[in-house]
């Protein structure tokens, strides 16, 4: 499993449309509203195969009244397996 964490900023009055087409549409995550430089946080699980690039590039960045995105890659490094 792959976790992405995008921080979303969204065209003018689009947000919560942004995030509501990403949970019915684009794939089970996690949606935040976030003060600061962004408008919404999504965490997103993606299986081990996925391409994060081609995910953000191909999916995420096609979701109508997003303006731009900035994604980090986090890494299961401390968490016990079970």
């Amino acid at each position: 499993m792959k976790t992405l964490i995008v921080q979303i900023k969204c065209e003018l009055g689009q947000a919560y449309d942004v995030a509501a087409f990403i949970t019915d549409n684009v794939t089970p995550c996690y949606i935040y509203s976030i003060s600061g430089a962004y408008d919404l946080l999504a965490i997103i699980n993606l299986d081990q195969d996925q391409d994060p690039g081609v995910f953000i590039g191909r999916t995420l960045h096609k979701v109508p009244g997003i303006k731009e995105t900035s994604t980090m890659i986090a890494f299961n490094a401390f968490t016990p397996k079970e």
